[in-house]
């Protein structure tokens, strides 16, 4: 018989043709832009033997309580994956894989992009020709802060975040890390220095986020952790907008705490131009594209349809989720 995979966004048809010729069939919602609705992914999940789903898509305990008998596996098309009951999944036996390591360099490429673009105020200096307000040359025109030779804070050394050091000791920066684990081989090899969460808040001109959303990383900067940095320091969020107290950061924006903010992530995504961060031309923002090189994504998408096709077909999945390892 033969097995439905499902996939919650428009992928291209260079992507899913390896599988619809291994005999699976492939059905995807209609859209690559707009998520699909919650009614369709309830219907689908009572037939559907594979999922590919998105971090847009919320597969809560309804999600996995009304699913059929005959849902194997979801694969996410991120590393993260806290927009799934996993404790739900588990008692159903529905295994979860998504895509790690991967997308660890291009997102790593895009989070060192997002201080080089803070720090020196890029896309605000852009801004100041496309608003047609550049009327002369003065020796403090945009000027912004220095990157080479200043101290980088890197919350969440995973593979990202080593990728992130890396590029840093390309500019002669003095790399602080702090993770719930030390890395004893990353400091050999790249000369970072563990830290704890306040001294890194403290000593850093410019604080990456790359730790993975928990319920203890839930809001870890808040209003306190703002206080405690540089009024000169600079924050970068590649991570998930809920380890970040939203409202905290607007305030130590206004109040000038710290000097700006770089942001890929939001608590709630998509944001508008409303969105309060969004008002304060110090703040860098991207919609949510860690991963968004053409190479990684074809990846990532491949990745997500072997471990299904791996799965249906008896074999053991390529990338399923620590827990269910």
């Amino acid at each position: 018989m033969t097995k439905h995979i499902y996939v919650t966004r428009q992928l291209p048809q260079e992507a899913i043709r390896p599988f619809q010729e291994a005999g699976f069939y492939v059905e995807m919602w209609g859209s690559e832009e707009s998520p699909i609705p919650r009614e369709r992914l309830l219907e689908v999940a009572k037939t559907a033997d594979g999922l590919v789903t998105m971090l847009s898509d919320q597969l809560d305990a309804e999600f996995f309580q009304q699913a059929g008998d005959q849902l194997k596996v979801v694969a996410n098309l991120a590393v993260g994956y806290d927009n799934i009951d996993v404790k739900t999944a588990k008692e159903r036996g529905i295994l979860i894989c998504h895509t790690p390591d991967v997308l660890s360099e291009a997102t790593a490429d895009l989070a060192f992009s997002l201080v080089l673009a803070t720090m020196r105020r890029i896309v605000e200096s852009a801004d100041l020709i496309r608003n047609n307000k550049w009327t002369s040359w003065s020796p403090l025109l945009m000027a912004g802060s220095e990157v080479y030779g200043s101290t980088m804070g890197i919350v969440g050394m995973g593979s990202i975040g080593t990728g992130v050091a890396k590029r840093a000791k390309g500019f002669s920066m003095n790399v602080l890390y702090h993770n719930r684990s030390r890395k004893p081989a990353v400091e050999q090899e790249l000369g970072v220095e563990y830290a704890s969460f306040k001294d890194l808040l403290q000593k850093s001109d410019v604080i990456v986020c790359l730790t993975p959303y928990t319920k203890e990383t839930h809001r870890l900067f808040d209003a306190q952790a703002f206080q405690l940095m540089k009024k000169t320091a600079h924050f970068v969020n590649v991570s998930r907008g809920a380890v970040v107290d939203e409202q905290a950061l607007v305030n130590a924006l206004q109040t000038e705490e710290i000097a700006g903010a770089g942001l890929d992530v939001f608590e709630k995504e998509p944001v508008t131009a409303d969105h309060p961060l969004l008002q304060f031309p110090q703040v860098t923002a991207l919609p949510h594209i860690g991963s968004a090189s053409i190479q990684t994504r074809y990846t990532m998408m491949e990745l997500c349809l072997n471990n299904i096709a791996c799965v249906l077909k008896g074999e053991k999945a390529k990338t399923p989720i620590p827990e269910m390892r």
